[in-house]
């Protein structure tokens, strides 16, 4: 059975849902229901609690503004999803230079020394995991604004290949090169390891 994108079991589709409230404007309250905390998450990643509670905000009025030039045959994977992250990402580009010292600062917290709990597993990972996200953040932060879109996007907004595309409305291929880039670079910084399975953000417990 194919089911179309933004359906849920037993429940309206995105694109419907944007498209009833057009007339009965209170229905968009559905997709803030929705997608809220996962926008939410991915700005906080990249910004913090604080400025993710606003710009999440932002996102979302955004979108109820520009319902109607929403396009369902565009779509691609989890219907209004991928668009949403697009409007939260375009909001991000006007911090960047709060997202960089964002990650500047988390790369320079100090990671507590093994002698501190010689005989403890649990502080010696703590340890480890605590140095892998300030190589993480120290790599994000080296990153062009367009590479770390590509790659967050993908690691911390859990979209695919072409949802990417969609959000960033640019080529696949676009998306594609970019991410390769990316990849390779936080490869060089995390000694190795896959970026885009690092679903922690630097700095969160």
């Amino acid at each position: 059975m194919t089911v179309e994108p933004g359906v849920r079991t037993g429940a309206e589709s995105d694109a419907s849902v944007i498209a009833r409230s057009r007339d009965e404007p209170e229905a968009f309250a559905v997709l803030f229901d929705r997608y809220a905390d996962e926008v939410h998450r991915y700005l906080a990643r990249r910004l913090g609690d604080e400025p993710a509670d606003d710009l999440m905000a932002e996102t979302f009025t955004t979108a109820f503004q520009q319902r109607h030039r929403y396009d369902p045959s565009r779509a691609t994977g989890d219907g209004a999803r991928p668009w949403l992250f697009g409007i939260a990402t375009n909001l991000v580009g006007r911090h960047r230079r709060a997202e960089g010292r964002r990650f500047r600062a988390l790369a320079r917290v100090p990671v507590p020394a093994d002698h501190e709990e010689p005989l403890a597993d649990r502080a010696a990972a703590r340890v480890g995991a605590q140095a892998v996200r300030r190589e993480l953040a120290a790599g994000l932060a080296a990153l062009s604004a367009r590479h770390r879109d590509v790659l967050l996007l993908v690691a911390w907004g859990g979209l695919g290949y072409e949802e990417v595309a969609q959000a960033l409305g640019v080529p696949i291929g676009t998306v594609r090169s970019r991410l390769h880039r990316a990849r390779g670079k936080l490869r060089e910084a995390l000694g190795g390891s896959d970026p885009t399975t690092l679903r922690e953000v630097p700095g969160h417990d």
